[in-house]
């Protein structure tokens, strides 16, 4: 992995998003407030909410799987990339440029926790856990991008697979359509493996989902 030294002057980061973030729509919930289609719960938004500088499309080599029980979501499972990498894994993301206050408020408002430190340039060096216990309190360092840093963040642990719900997935491949040159059959093939969705969603009923988006 490529390891840069941070400028301590340098205020931006990358947010690389894996799961319903990468609809931009949702996630500019998270910095301007609101509340996303098709989840339960508004948003307040960052103290800054000026929009993100950029965003692209990233891939991701690790697994993204599906796991928990979010209220937000029908009780269903959500997001979380595996903590083992390997360069044969691809998982679709999508990355916003924001700065170190946003993402650690985008962070507070997805675990509802308060006053949450995180050491960045400790973050390049190791993936460590800054939030124990929260489900998503281990910071990941991908790279960089034009002179900033990738971070995303996950759960400490592997998780056990539970069912995501079928409008967490439609938000998720409403977010790939706006970056990717994906068809639905492409994006039903990058589902129907994933833990949490393997052997309990049919490809029929992955197909049927993702019609909607036509």
């Amino acid at each position: 992995m490529f390891v840069m030294i941070m400028d301590e002057n340098t205020n931006l980061v990358w947010y690389a998003s894996y799961g319903s973030n990468i609809n931009k729509e949702r996630f500019l919930c998270y910095i301007r407030g609101g509340q996303p289609n098709g989840a339960a719960k508004e948003y307040a938004g960052c103290s800054d909410p000026t929009l993100p500088s950029g965003d692209e499309e990233l891939y991701i080599n690790s697994q993204l799987y599906f796991a928990k029980s979010s209220g937000n979501w029908n009780n269903c499972g959500v997001g979380f990339l595996s903590n083992n990498f390997d360069r044969k894994t691809q998982t679709w993301g999508r990355m916003y440029l924001i700065t170190k206050q946003q993402f650690v408020q985008v962070f507070e408002q997805e675990t509802h926790r308060k006053n949450v430190v995180i050491d960045f340039e400790r973050a390049i060096t190791e993936a460590y856990t800054f939030a124990p216990g929260s489900w998503y309190g281990r910071i990941i360092y991908l790279g960089e991008q034009g002179g900033n840093p990738i971070f995303t963040f996950t759960n400490e642990d592997e998780l056990t697979p539970t069912k995501p719900s079928s409008d967490y997935l439609k938000t998720i491949a409403a977010g790939i359509k706006e970056c990717y040159p994906y068809s639905n059959e492409d994006i039903a093939s990058y589902f129907i493996n994933k833990p949490g969705i393997k052997d309990i969603y049919s490809p029929e009923e992955i197909t049927a989902i993702l019609a909607v988006l036509d």
